[in-house]
């Protein structure tokens, strides 16, 4: 019977071939990427096959458009940003691209990853999905910045924001995304190890959203109680034309851009608020969602119509009023995740919302938006954004094909 080969002549040449190329190039973290054991190939690996229903259940990688954005959204998710270490160009953005791809690939096909050290994580994808973005420094690192979309740019200054560095900024996003918290975290394990020779950790958001199951066809719940996606625009015409890049530059065709904020809630504020005074805050009913013109979600608002005071039924204050967009091509498509962190040792939460919009493009569809929110919103009184992040979300790529490689390729 034949030996099964050593770990010196396993068939890893792709992978040693792009982190040994960074490797050589950046003369550190030796040996980052030289594991090589618990191949899901390996003869010592006993297969376990993935369950049926939940687990089982996969989302493509490969197509001319990224999943996770579009993808009805997953109960969990993990939002990754990474800052470029010196000497990163675009050769090694290249490779790690490169590497990152392929492992995100197996994992959301149910494959462990080239070199997983647990590779009995990697067989129950849960919807995983990893999606990539680039920041302002990306392109930096590259050398195209000539290349980099005008409004993948820090956002301006809101008089109701209160960032913080460590809530904001980033080279390189991967929003991961599954309906199990175990796919999640072990998906960004991998991918983080894969990072290592190229770029650091710059922040890491963990959020959730109802499990997988619980109450579907229904529109995500925030810690406010309050429906937070009814506008969103539908698949088909209103998603295409005001998500998806439709020209511009041909690497960004079938792209889209992610503005990411960080939103803390005031949970104990808002708890001191009535009924009714939090709907006329919202402008729906926090029950169904209805605006307060209506009886059912998607019933139309109706902004002219008035109450027995005489005053305008859905206030100009309202949440509701302050953010409605009137074309579906200005739409922006909300895909939002709840936080909640440590309450301090008196009890006072640390929840909030992790805000991911996605659209064509900020300046036309994002900025009008959030200019109006930040002038009269009523929620400002009870939300705070502290973090806030651009990216450009490049097309997808075929079989064989990497992200980012028709920008860098």
């Amino acid at each position: 019977m034949t030996a099964p080969p050593t770990a010196a002549r396993r068939p890893v040449s792709r992978r040693g071939l792009l982190a040994g190329g960074a490797l050589a190039a950046g003369g550190s973290l030796a040996g980052a990427t030289a594991v090589t054991a618990a191949r899901s190939d390996d003869p010592g690996v006993r297969p376990v096959a993935p369950v049926a229903g939940i687990g089982g259940a996969v989302e493509p990688f490969h197509g001319p458009r990224q999943a996770g954005v579009a993808t009805e959204p997953q109960a969990h998710a993990s939002f990754v940003a990474f800052t470029m270490r010196a000497g990163t160009d675009r050769a090694a953005l290249g490779r790690m691209l490169r590497l990152l791809s392929d492992d995100a690939a197996r994992l959301t096909q149910g494959r462990p990853a080239l070199a997983d050290t647990e590779p009995e994580l990697g067989l129950l994808p849960a919807r995983l999905t990893v999606t990539f973005g680039f920041g302002p420094g990306l392109y930096a690192a590259a050398g195209v910045d000539d290349r980099r979309p005008a409004s993948v740019a820090p956002l301006p200054a809101f008089r109701v924001d209160r960032l913080q560095p460590r809530w904001s900024g980033g080279d390189l996003l991967l929003q991961i995304c599954a309906d199990d918290p175990v796919t999640v975290a072990h998906a960004q394990r991998v991918l983080v190890k894969d990072s290592r020779p190229f770029a650091t950790v710059r922040w890491v958001q963990q959020g959730f959203r109802r499990g997988a199951g619980v109450e579907p066809g229904h529109t995500q719940r925030n810690l406010f109680g309050q429906l937070d996606g009814t506008a969103n625009p539908r698949p088909g015409g209103p998603l295409e034309t005001a998500v998806w890049v439709p020209d511009g530059p041909a690497w960004l065709r079938d792209g889209t851009t992610l503005v990411l904020r960080r939103i803390s809630m005031n949970l104990e504020s808002w708890d001191l608020l009535g009924h009714t005074d939090r709907e006329l805050a919202v402008g729906r009913r926090l029950d169904t969602g209805a605006p307060l013109t209506g009886v059912a979600e998607h019933d139309e608002p109706d902004f002219a119509a008035t109450g027995p005071d005489g005053l305008a039924a859905i206030p100009d204050f309202s949440h509701l009023t302050r953010a409605r967009v009137g074309e579906d091509r200005l739409k922006i498509l909300r895909r939002p995740y709840n936080y909640d962190g440590v309450p301090t040792a008196d009890g006072a939460a640390d929840s909030g919302l992790i805000f991911a919009s996605y659209q064509a493009d900020v300046a036309r569809q994002f900025l009008p938006i959030q200019r109006r929110l930040a002038e009269r919103d009523l929620l400002n009184e009870w939300t705070t954004p502290i973090g806030s992040a651009v990216f450009a979300i490049p097309p997808g790529c075929p079989d064989g094909g990497w992200i980012g490689q028709q920008l860098l390729g």
